[in-house]
């Protein structure tokens, strides 16, 4: 049997609902599986639509995780923006868990699902294509604005995945945030700007350099063309410190 396969499945059932629209008008095929990359309300929280529709709902197992620990405070910090687009929107949790690879067959086509050790957030995996060497890398891969640190980030995490991506040598990456790019921006604009905060932090915290002075000394100005460049450097060599300072 033949179908559809969707990476991520967007911040509300409003938004699940419009993207079928659009794969209506591309094909008659119905929804076989939904892929989310990782545990963030834009990865996943249009599965109720799609579990409405019978698609079933794939996943890292720490997604899922991570999906059960923050998914109520996520509704709750959409909802005074989104308002009524929120109307539907109810936690569906993906069923087919995946500990490391998985590989579906559909329509001649073979998709993997993999995970690494996540790194954005714990949960993040890939979907891979080893036939066109396509990758859909969720929220490891970030191009043209910046990445975020977050409180639930692990920057070593992250660069431990990037090298698995590494090791598949995409033709194409469809990144988590920004244009579909080749290996050569994402290596520059994710793994190497990771890089630099995790070596000024290792070598800052090793020289017992305070929090302040490290990321007051760090200079991240060769990122700086990226967008949210002001909103986020400081926070994430702020996080970077504070996770390197336990390792």
């Amino acid at each position: 049997t033949q179908g559809v396969v969707v990476v991520d499945s967007g911040p509300s059932y409003q938004v699940a609902k419009a993207m079928h629209l659009a794969i209506k008008k591309i094909t008659t095929q119905p929804v076989k599986y939904v892929i989310n990359t990782g545990g963030q309300d834009h990865r996943w929280l249009g599965n109720g639509y799609f579990k409405q529709i019978g698609a079933e709902l794939i996943s890292s197992r720490n997604a899922r995780k991570d999906m059960e620990e923050r998914g109520a405070m996520e509704l709750d910090a959409l909802r005074p923006e989104l308002k009524e687009k929120l109307a539907g929107t109810q936690l569906t949790y993906p069923t087919y868990l995946v500990s490391s690879v998985e590989t579906l067959k559909l329509g001649g086509e073979e998709i993997r699902v993999i995970y690494f050790h996540g790194g954005h957030t714990p949960g993040d995996g890939v979907v891979w294509l080893p036939k066109e060497r396509v990758i859909f890398s969720g929220d490891l891969i970030f191009v043209d604005r910046l990445l975020g640190v977050l409180p639930f980030s692990n920057t070593r995490d992250w660069l431990a995945s990037f090298a698995g991506i590494e090791k598949l040598h995409p033709q194409l990456i469809v990144p988590g945030h920004g244009q579909v790019c080749d290996l050569a921006k994402a290596k520059h604009e994710t793994r190497d700007y990771l890089l630099l905060l995790r070596n000024h932090m290792r070598s800052s915290i090793d020289s017992g350099i305070d929090l302040q002075t490290a990321v007051d000394t760090l200079d991240q100005s060769a990122f700086s063309y990226l967008k949210n460049f002001k909103l986020l450097s400081g926070a994430n060599a702020n996080r970077t410190y504070l996770e390197m300072e336990n390792e």
